[in-house]
């Protein structure tokens, strides 16, 4: 069968009883079926609510480990490949590792369009991978209603050089390297609402690699990063204060917006993982006096390949922003900083 010409990808996004993603506290909550882990190699498991874990195999090597796929949020194949693929590899470079090797994940209905789409798909993904110069090995594909893609990636890294999200300290100061909003945007499209320049500024953002963050970081010499997704910035923010026991204050002022956000109506698009992040944060949140309503929406729209959240001793802050900067990021925003425990996992204020 082919793609009929007037379907579209995001046709196949959903379907009736579906969702495409858990919330965070359904995750949390599952976690304690899973029996504690001592073995002393796991250097990073889901205590910490890291990116990605980290397996010791020898004195000066570890593996990096992690798994992500998702249905459609765009509707060019090729693109969703891109951001899936980008999406994947960015929780090794959020670690500080290297993408090795990569297994595609594939849930495809075979039985109702061909397979131009899927091709177009593993063509994206193939060129973020080239890109990244990591391998695809192999994969595993399944019959499903509702398209999904995405990829189990391996990396390597130095047991001593893992960057985690639990080493933020107070004095640090916190950058973000990519802007928010893309979730509002991926909605607003498939609504057939989104201005062609703002969902192109999406895609541009969604498919770039966390690769130049990372080599940035390393270089400089960072306390704590994550990649922010589809818990949003509120929720890996929260992560991150939580496993390193301190406040992050966030400057609502200082956040990096889609250039061109301001022509959607980001309320209306709002989407259902922008409640079950808000209701996974607010209890550890506390305002500061009169934060902007528009910009406060923006703390929990969840991005799909969005950028890292790094926390770095603020005598090193001015050369990350600057390596940011030279390498072509598309934000080294300045956002906040870290403090002792305040009261609250995330302090905001305008």
């Amino acid at each position: 069968m082919q793609p009929d010409q007037e379907l579209r990808l995001s046709d196949f996004a959903s379907c009736a009883g579906c969702a495409s993603k858990l919330p965070p506290t359904s995750i949390s909550q599952l976690l304690g079926f899973i029996p504690p882990t001592h073995d002393p190699n796991l250097l990073v498991g889901t205590e910490t609510h890291d990116d990605a874990g980290v397996y010791r195999i020898a004195p000066d090597l570890a593996l990096v480990q992690t798994v992500d796929f998702f249905p459609p949020v765009v509707d060019d194949p090729f693109v969703y490949g891109q951001i899936a693929a980008a999406n994947a590899l960015s929780d090794v470079y959020a670690m500080g590792g290297v993408p090795a090797t990569a297994l595609n994940l594939v849930a495809y209905p075979d039985d109702k369009i061909g397979p131009e789409w899927l091709g177009r798909i593993l063509a994206g993904g193939a060129e973020r991978c080239r890109a990244a110069t990591c391998t695809i090995v192999g994969g595993h594909t399944i019959r499903d209603a509702v398209i999904k893609f995405g990829m189990a990636v391996t990396g390597t890294i130095h047991p001593d050089r893992v960057v985690t999200n639990a080493g933020a300290r107070p004095g640090d100061v916190l950058v973000l390297t990519k802007p928010l909003g893309v979730g509002f945007v991926t909605t607003a499209a498939k609504k057939r609402g989104c201005p062609p320049d703002l969902l192109a500024a999406a895609y541009a953002s969604m498919v770039r690699l966390n690769k130049d963050a990372c080599t940035a970081m390393l270089a400089v010499g960072v306390s704590a990063a994550t990649d922010v997704t589809g818990f949003g910035l509120a929720g890996h923010g929260f992560e991150m204060a939580d496993g390193s026991k301190v406040t992050l204050r966030l400057r609502l002022a200082a956040l990096p917006l889609l250039p061109g956000i301001e022509q959607i109506d980001v309320v209306t698009y709002r989407t259902r993982a922008s409640k079950t992040n808000r209701e996974y944060t607010e209890s550890q949140t506390r305002f500061e006096g009169t934060p902007d309503a528009y910009r406060r929406e923006f703390l929990y729209d969840p991005q799909t390949s969005g950028g890292l959240l790094i926390s770095v001793p603020a005598a090193r802050a001015a050369a990350l922003v600057g390596r940011l900067k030279e390498s072509g990021e598309l934000a080294a925003a300045v956002i906040g900083e870290v403090t002792e425990q305040d009261g609250a996992a995330l302090v905001v204020t305008g």
